[in-house]
């Protein structure tokens, strides 16, 4: 996906002074055009279906309605809209468990505002930022699943689509895989398409999951 010129997020969190300092942070960014907030995800919800958000920044603990189901919600109504849970919780188990539901990264409360930076061009760009923290999420969900049964192996990928699933794993972008490739930006995302299908994946993060399982790319 190329990123769009300018940004619009939603800042769910029910703490007032964390979301309105959110919101200020995120104003400062040259790539912010807009920047709406809400204090559940039930009044997240109302607010993605008459208003065009491109991420929201998601807070796991809310009254009225979780982040937790709140995600869940966004990606089966809104699936073009990224997300980035923010929690003070650093639990494996809860990070595995959202990126398995189609959350796009993960960060902590206390993350540095040049991290938040960072994912937030990485989650518009790539469809995915993985921190320490979400990689070893996905590393321990792998050793304690292995390999999926009832999707792709290795040996159902195509070399082609190995090559973009391991430049998917760097973190370039569409456009940047084509051109390393000699490829159309098109024709990459049909590959993404591609493998996204066999593998069952919900966004870029489920791919870097299924590329650590069968050693197409390392920790």
């Amino acid at each position: 996906m190329s990123q769009p010129n300018k940004l619009n997020i939603l800042v769910t969190d029910d703490h007032t002074l964390f979301r309105r300092g959110t919101m200020m942070l995120l104003e400062s960014f040259e790539e912010v055009a807009e920047v709406d907030d809400a204090e559940n995800g039930k009044e997240a919800l109302e607010k993605l279906s008459t208003e065009n958000f491109h991420l929201i920044l998601l807070d796991l603990e809310m009254p009225v309605m979780d982040g937790w189901e709140t995600a869940k919600k966004i990606v089966s109504k809104h699936p073009d809209v990224k997300i980035i849970m923010i929690s003070m919780h650093d639990s494996l188990q809860i990070i595995s468990d959202l990126i398995e539901i189609g959350v796009h990264s993960y960060l902590l409360k206390n993350a540095e505002p040049d991290e938040v930076h960072k994912a937030i061009l990485s989650v518009v760009n790539n469809d995915f930022y993985y921190n320490h923290l979400v990689s070893k999420a996905l590393h321990k969900k792998v050793q304690k699943d292995g390999i999926d049964r009832g999707v792709a192996r290795r040996a159902d990928v195509s070399p082609r689509e190995i090559e973009i699933l391991q430049l998917i794993c760097q973190e370039l972008t569409m456009k940047e895989i084509g051109e390393k490739l000699y490829l159309s930006e098109q024709t990459v995302h049909t590959h993404r398409k591609n493998l996204m299908k066999k593998t069952k994946a919900k966004n870029a993060v489920g791919l870097v999951k299924f590329a650590f399982q069968n050693g197409i790319a390392g920790f």
